[in-house]
């Protein structure tokens, strides 16, 4: 038969579970006031450099070509067609050298003109000399023949008068010789005025011809130029560039031929970040990198304007140009600005493009782990830094870009 049986207790049961769950809730608790495990980073990655006091090189660095320092452009002097090359870029040519011939009936046909014209001016100022001349000459001829009948008329007067007063003339033929007298005086005097005048004029008369042979002449001589342009010349020795025509190419008064270069003039043209172009000054030691040699130079000049971000500098090549040294070649230069004394510096860091605050990871534990500290900058080079607060002599800090890291001041390094 069933047998009836009391309850067991529940009692030990639920003191168990409850204690279970106020250890959880403990744990729970205590996680959530721990401090998340600082992110790992790899050494390897990172580029890391030591504090150390001394002498600083403030330098600033821009990238560039060389460009020959002397450049003789030829242009086309009239509108022709090209008809033949000759030369070709890249060719050494000399002076006087024949590179391409154009053509234009036109530019012949205004030379021609102008020679025409020429020679007629030159007829018409001989000319005007043999008529000036010949006018001049009558006119002695008749100053000669009235100065003789002056003379004659005088004589006639004085020997009237004579007899006047001997009664061996009657008056009225006594004042006929003398008012002929007057007469030829007064022609003496007008044909003698006549012929200064004459003289005188010949000269202006002929000078304003003169001038008009000058101008024809300039004319002529400058048509007779662009006929010779036709033939286009190196007007210099040097390397050939740029010469890209074809022969049937039209090309108008202006227009850019080619150029001549002497390739072993050149200087070097840095395109310099605008902030740091205004410690540039003429004179600078600045040394070019043409990945195949460095040359030392100096700064020549400055463009007084920015274009792009960057201000164009030139610098003077003091060296000897190494293998490979040619016109428009890519190049980066370095211009030294000024040396600073015993100052606290390390390298550039990728943050840290100016002067001021910045927070910089500094290497602590052996090694083993950064922390973030505020450092302020001072003067900044192409690589360097000057450091005025937050770090010491043989400090370790780095210096690759760590802004993934921005929410942390601790990481570790492995």
């Amino acid at each position: 038969m069933d047998v009836a049986r009391a309850p067991k207790s529940k009692t030990p049961r639920n003191v168990a579970i409850g204690v279970g769950v106020l250890a959880l809730a403990l744990v729970t608790v205590a996680l959530s006031k721990l401090r998340p495990a600082a992110p790992t980073v790899e050494s390897a990655t990172l580029m890391i450099d030591s504090v150390r006091r001394g002498e600083m090189v403030k330098e600033v660095r821009g990238p560039g070509n060389l460009v020959p320092e002397h450049i003789r452009w030829i242009t086309a002097q009239a509108s022709a067609r090209v008809e033949k090359l000759i030369a070709q870029s890249g060719q050494n040519v000399t002076s006087s050298d024949v590179l391409l011939e154009l053509s234009n009936p036109d530019v012949q046909i205004q030379a021609l003109n102008a020679q025409a014209q020429l020679s007629a001016a030159q007829l018409a100022l001989s000319t005007l000399r043999t008529s000036l001349r010949s006018g001049v000459l009558a006119q002695e001829g008749a100053v000669a023949s009235i100065r003789t009948q002056y003379i004659q008329a005088m004589q006639d007067a004085a020997a009237a008068d004579s007899l006047l007063r001997q009664r061996l003339i009657s008056p009225f033929d006594a004042n006929l010789k003398k008012a002929a007298a007057e007469e030829l005086t007064a022609r003496k005097r007008i044909a003698e005025e006549q012929l200064t005048l004459s003289m005188q004029t010949v000269d202006s008369q002929i000078s304003v011809q003169a001038e008009q042979v000058v101008r024809l002449r300039a004319i002529a001589e400058f048509q007779q130029n662009v006929l010779k342009s036709l033939s286009v010349r190196a007007p210099e020795g040097g390397v050939l560039q740029e010469l890209t025509l074809q022969p049937g190419q039209w090309v108008t008064a202006g227009t850019t031929l080619a150029k001549v270069v002497q390739p072993g003039k050149l200087k070097a043209v840095l395109r310099i970040p605008e902030s740091q172009a205004k410690d540039v000054q003429i004179g600078q030691a600045a040394d070019v990198d043409t990945r195949n040699g460095h040359i030392v130079g100096h700064v020549s000049r400055k463009d007084p304007s920015a274009q792009a971000g960057t201000v164009t500098v030139d610098v003077a090549l003091d060296g000897a140009l190494p293998a490979g040294a040619v016109p428009d070649l890519s190049i980066d230069g370095t211009i030294t600005i000024q040396k600073l004394k015993d100052v606290l510096f390390t390298g550039r860091p990728a943050s840290g493009a100016g002067t001021g605050p910045v927070g910089l990871f500094k290497v602590v534990e052996n090694g083993g782990a950064a922390i973030r500290v505020q450092v302020v900058l001072g003067v900044s080079s192409v690589n360097t830094v000057e450091i005025l607060r937050g770090l010491q002599v043989g400090d370790r800090v780095i210096l690759s870009d760590m802004s993934q890291w921005d929410n942390v001041d601790r990481v570790r390094l492995k």
